[in-house]
């Protein structure tokens, strides 16, 4: 083995997980049914109202279903399926995958003859271990079928203090250390919201918001990343995902 003697080229310069959360009705299907080569896993019928490339998701065995056709299409086509898979929500998909958490759990010494339907009765919060153990491998068991995974999800509101002050932040909604894991796992946290007729993405951090971002060309900005004209059936949303992905 030889020691790099020199910096070493970045391998991208596009997000390999990217997490996008935001209040219901940001606006977050929306733009996600819209970015090229994108396959949206919906777990909450977000799709049902608009043309998008998405399968939804109504049980564990169906996430299974589709992870297995990924890679029948991979080993036969010897390519990735897709640019992009995005999971939407992280919240419905948590709660989902109680029954996978559960096989984690059964497959050791000591929960080999549990019999119940939730971890979460388990004493001193033993069983948020395993669903953390599912929720990442879920994710980034999906990472080798695109170039990026992408985790949808909604907002929470934590109060918090600062320099003597209460003050509220928004972050990602999910439960308790899998939050932070997910958090410091992406490349980049994004908070989507509306202003008018437009968009945005922000990436900004410093703010009220858990934002931030490791990629250069996203850190610390507001990207419009769709604009709206128009009114019901006559709406034209026009969407600019090449100022997030240069490999668009």
């Amino acid at each position: 083995m030889e020691l790099p003697t020199s910096n070493v080229p970045a391998s991208t310069a596009d997000p390999k997980f990217m997490i996008l959360f935001g209040k219901q009705k940001s606006g977050k299907t929306t733009i996600l049914s819209r970015l090229p080569s994108n396959l949206i896993l919906d777990f909450e019928e977000g799709t049902d109202y608009m043309d998008a490339l998405a399968i939804k998701m109504d049980s564990f065995e169906r996430l299974v279903e589709v992870k297995q056709a990924l890679e029948d299409k991979m080993t036969l086509t010897k390519v990735k399926p897709y640019k992009r898979i995005t999971f939407d929500t992280a919240t419905t998909l948590e709660e989902m995958l109680m029954p996978y958490a559960i096989t984690l759990y059964k497959a050791t010494p000591m929960g080999k003859d549990f019999k119940g339907t939730s971890l979460r009765v388990l004493p001193q919060g033993a069983g948020y271990l395993y669903e953390r153990e599912a929720f990442k491998n879920v994710i980034f068991g999906f990472q080798k079928y695109c170039d990026t995974v992408i985790l949808s999800g909604h907002v929470s509101d934590k109060q918090v203090g600062k320099e003597g002050k209460e003050v509220w932040e928004l972050e990602l909604d999910l439960t308790g250390k899998l939050k932070r894991i997910m958090g410091a796992k992406a490349d980049a946290i994004g908070l989507v919201y509306r202003k008018k007729n437009q968009c945005i993405i922000s990436f900004k951090g410093g703010s009220e918001a858990i934002v931030e971002s490791r990629i250069k060309h996203l850190t610390n900005r507001d990207i419009v990343v769709s604009e709206s004209e128009g009114e019901g059936e006559d709406i034209v949303i026009t969407t600019y995902w090449d100022r997030i992905f240069k490999n668009l």
